[in-house]
């Protein structure tokens, strides 16, 4: 048959073997069988020996798809890959240094496989002549190595071949996880250097492992995922103290770090299984096992029935939260609703199955009390108690919509809007945290005030849960009947600013772009994206985020060239960054991000400001370290090179939302000479963009005038907050408490409070500080009279900063006379109508009679304890400023300022008092050993 090109090459090939296979062809058991190529414009007469190979190797010969670089006279060490593998290779090679001159000299050739698998063997062994070492690089196992091995067993003067393993037998690439460049780099590096004992190769050895060591053991924590704010597993994943569960796949994962006593995760459709196993030889006679919906949907399902199958104790808690979350909140296969879940479960023999609902769910109950037994979310732990005790398999069915897709359901009108908005009132609030332990949400934010950090919900982050309410509180009010007031752009018209000189791109201009996930950094990488293609230049954009709708951390890596040709990889490696645009401060610091910098090299742009971190839900006292990461990018790249901007404040207070800040960034960036495009094209590719494009290019605008040195960024904002910072010097302080102290009682006791300080002061002023602070704590401390009076003249104020007019409230207080009580012996909150607003205006007038005998709310354990702690702390101060020792003043110190830590009302109080009394002792029992060790001394 004449053969008119290759593709008809494979054809008859697989067709001729096939039929010699299935013994259709008769031939002699030693047959040759050949093809004739003469009619093939690609070859002159040759025959093309079969031997029953696949037709695909044959066809990589013909079309000599692998390639040989480096290849001369010289080479002795050669370096094989493909694909993704193949990129790696190329970019360690140019993190060594070697160059195509480089490579020469040292004598090393690389070769990059068109085809994995079967490896074309001619050209293979024509290219390995000469050859003292074969280094293979490729992720996962070793494919390509044993086919290398194989075709050169029987080659004369056989070079050394390793791969994953070295010629010792030691590991040197990893089969699991992904291989990456800096890795590579140090195996060849390695390699080559024992090979030649270049000065060059050691010198950029030492830098690579110098990186790596100091990216290990920096001191800057990670940016933690947490769950959405209103995630139905805020709730659903708690246990009851002394339990413990799994994790597995899906959202309820990232319990792990939140004090849940969730341990260990498993495969998709293997949650239980690794407990079938542990459960004969376990102490513990129960486990939880987390299961979302859309596992169970998928293969979970069999996991539970192998449980039953086993007879193991375990309560399978499945979350149904219609939605399959984690990936985009798609619906269900085969349209899975809790009732059939429900079914499914009993019929493959579940012992007990109970159901557990949000309140806000539309839920026709009668159904679901005809199948089990159904409670309210907020006996969960109640519950889950019960069904410990359950022998065999139980389940306990969650049912809570996922809080984005409520998000997402009402943005389209498939689900109605809540009228309903949660405040805090920030003079009420005492920074206790009970509400985020309560509701773990993130929607919880701090607020810096002169008294310290308080609470205030995040009214654009807030997805309508309310389990904030839990917390025992009273500066709780919900707000029906308005709408957020939405702030207005005050800058319509910025000052002209003269263009900046761009960039030169030497192969490849490396940009990294950081921030939080939700906050519209990818959108930056994305704009940088196609502004490079508008202009027809080579572009490469890689997004790294990991749980990034979670609130995690985000890194792009984006290579901008002159010509597509010139990027051989995407991700950047040590040291490789032209420019830092920083739209988050932990994540700008964190390891990942210092790595890529370099002082000679890099210049950056970066947003003050720290986003709100998960840890911050849950412990009262987290900070993210501000000026360590500050500090950090310093010392990294140099003061010089860095630019700090309050972009979120900028963008909130002038444009009117912090949505804009990345793009604000980008602006600056090109301002500083840090984006090889031009202004034309980013333009352009913000209109192309299409969302927002008048707010986006007023962004980008301010973001270039925010960077000048002729008008900084005071030019636009003149803020009236009140920050922590106003009130550092003593004597400020001090001016502060005591008006707030009249106001409290009246005068006499702020003179009462200045007396005492002003004795603190003129012994030392950090101590007269500290005094001044902690005094004050417990003199004003929050009764029922000052709850109502702080109520009555701020919260209306506080309020219409907020809300747009109209707006009905209420209340959530927990009387004392009342002493309603939950089943775990907590006092518990009830709801109070705008009426109430007429009692607390009495109560706020009555606030004379506070420690009079008319005082009924003195006589309370907790107002005897309050007056208990102000006459022991005046006792101790007046102590230490007549035996004020200056080898032991930094322990009074510490004692002055613990009041600062006595925080909360009722129960969270009383747990607070007995911590600070705890730190209490220990400082007085390390001032006592100090002082007899100087006694010894002497």
């Amino acid at each position: 048959k004449c053969i008119k090109d290759t593709v008809e090459v494979t054809e008859v090939v697989d067709t001729t073997l096939n039929r010699i296979d299935s013994g259709s062809l008769d031939l002699p058991s030693d047959y040759d069988v050949s093809i004739r190529l003469s009619d093939l414009p690609i070859h002159q007469e040759e025959r093309l020996h079969l031997h029953k190979l696949p037709a695909v190797r044959r066809f990589a010969e013909i079309k000599n798809i692998d390639r040989v670089d480096f290849k001369n006279f010289k080479s002795r060490i050669g370096i094989v890959s493909a694909g993704k593998s193949w990129l790696d290779t190329k970019h360690a090679l140019s993190l060594l240094g070697i160059s195509e001159d480089e490579a020469l000299r040292l004598g090393i050739t690389t070769y990059k496989l068109g085809l994995v698998w079967p490896i074309e063997p001619s050209s293979l062994l024509s290219w390995a002549t000469g050859l003292e070492k074969i280094i293979v690089v490729e992720e996962k196992r070793p494919l390509i190595e044993s086919q290398v091995k194989e075709i050169l067993f029987n080659v004369s003067q056989r070079p050394k071949v390793t791969g994953k393993m070295d010629e010792n037998g030691h590991q040197q690439l990893n089969s699991h996880y992904a291989l990456d460049p800096v890795t590579i780099a140090l195996v060849l590096g390695d390699n080559i250097y024992r090979e030649t004992k270049s000065e060059h190769i050691k010198k950029r050895l030492h830098f690579l492992k110098s990186m790596r060591e100091s990216e290990s053991n920096s001191s800057l924590q990670a940016r933690t995922p947490y769950f959405c704010a209103g995630c139905p597993h805020n709730t659903s994943t708690r246990i009851p103290d002394g339990t413990r569960a799994y994790a597995g796949i899906g959202c309820h994962y990232m319990a792990q770090w939140m004090n849940r006593n969730t341990e260990g995760f498993t495969h998709m459709g293997g949650e239980g299984a690794n407990w079938i196993g542990e459960g004969q030889f376990s102490k513990t006679k129960h486990v939880f096992q987390n299961i979302g919906d859309g596992t169970y949907n998928h293969s979970g399902l069999m996991s539970i029935r192998a449980a039953v199958a086993s007879g193991v104790n375990i309560t399978y808690k499945l979350l149904f939260n219609d939605a399959v979350a984690m990936t985009g909140g798609q619906g269900h296969d085969g349209q899975l609703d809790a009732i059939t879940l429900i079914k499914e479960l009993k019929a493959i023999g579940v012992e007990r199955v109970i159901a557990v609902y949000d309140d806000k769910e539309n839920l026709d109950l009668s159904k679901f009390k005809a199948l089990v037994d159904v409670f309210p979310r907020d006996k969960l732990i109640t519950v889950q108690k019960d069904l410990s005790q359950v022998s065999g398999v139980s389940a306990l069915v969650y049912i809570q919509t996922c809080a984005a897709e409520k998000r997402r359901r009402r943005k389209i009108g498939a689900l109605p809007m809540i009228d309903k908005k949660i405040f805090i009132n920030p003079e009420v609030c005492e920074g206790c945290g009970d509400c985020g332990v309560k509701s773990n949400c993130v929607a919880i934010l701090p607020k810096d005030t002169p008294l310290g950090t308080k609470r205030e919900i995040d009214q654009s982050s807030c997805n309508k849960d309310f389990s904030c309410l839990e917390g025992f509180c009273p500066s709780f009010v919900s707000v029906e009947g308005t709408t957020i007031k939405k702030r207005t752009a005050k800058v319509q018209k910025l000052p002209s600013v003269p263009d900046p000189i761009l960039p030169k791109i030497n192969q490849t201009f490396n940009i990294v772009i950081t921030g939080v996930g939700g906050t519209g950094v990818v959108t930056v990488g994305a704009l940088l994206g196609m502004a490079a293609r508008l202009e027809g230049k080579g572009v490469g954009v890689m997004e790294m985020a990991g749980l990034a709708q979670k609130g995690g951390a985000v890194h792009i890596h984006c290579r901008i060239a002159e010509k597509p040709e010139h990027i051989t990889a995407v991700r950047l490696s040590y040291a490789e960054a032209d420019a830092l645009i920083g739209g988050e401060l932990l994540v700008s610091a964190g390891n990942k991000t210092l790595s890529l910098l370099d002082r000679d090299r890099t210049k950056a742009v970066c947003a003050s400001n720290e986003a709100n971190s998960g840890e911050f839900a849950l412990d009262r006292n987290f900070s993210l370290p501000k000026d360590d990461m500050r500090l950090a990018l310093c010392a990294k790249i140099g003061e010089e090179n860095l630019r700090f901007i309050d972009a979120m404040e900028l963008t909130k207070s002038l444009l009117g939302d912090t949505i804009y800040t990345n793009v604000f960034l980008l602006g600056s960036a090109w301002q500083m000479g840090l984006v090889p495009l031009s202004m034309e094209s980013i333009l352009e590719a913000i209109r192309l963009n299409g969302r927002d494009i008048e707010g986006n290019l007023k962004a980008f605008d301010l973001g270039r005038s925010a960077v000048m040195d002729t008008q900084k960024p005071s030019t636009f904002l003149q803020s009236n907050e009140i920050s922590s910072a106003d009130f550092n010097e003593a004597e400020s302080v001090v001016c502060d408490r005591k008006s707030r102290l009249t106001g409290y009682q009246n005068v006499q006791l702020a003179n009462r409070y200045e007396k005492l300080v002003d004795k603190a002061l003129n012994v030392d002023q950090a101590f007269g500080l500290a005094v001044a602070k902690g005094y004050y704590k417990l003199l004003a401390y929050k009764d029922e009279y000052e709850v109502a009076r702080l109520h009555v003249e701020n919260l209306a104020s506080a309020l219409s900063k907020e809300f747009n007019k109209g707006y009905k409230i209420s209340f959530y207080f927990a009387p004392p006379l009342l002493n309603l009580k939950n089943k775990d012996g907590e006092i518990r909150k009830i709801r109070f109508g705008a009426w109430a607003f007429q009692m607390l205006r009495l109560l706020a007038f009555c606030k004379f009679l506070r420690g009079t005998i008319f005082d009924v709310f003195s006589y309370s354990k907790e107002r005897a304890e309050e007056r208990k702690l102000i006459k022991e702390y005046e006792s101790d101060i007046e102590s230490f400023i007549s035996n004020l020792d200056k080898n032991t003043c930094k322990l009074m110190i510490d004692r002055a300022m613990i009041p600062l830590d006595i925080r909360g009302f009722g129960h969270v109080k009383t747990i607070s008092i007995a911590s600070a009394s705890e730190k209490r002792k220990k400082i007085f029992r390390a001032i006592k050993d100090h002082s007899s060790f100087l006694r010894a001394a002497e």
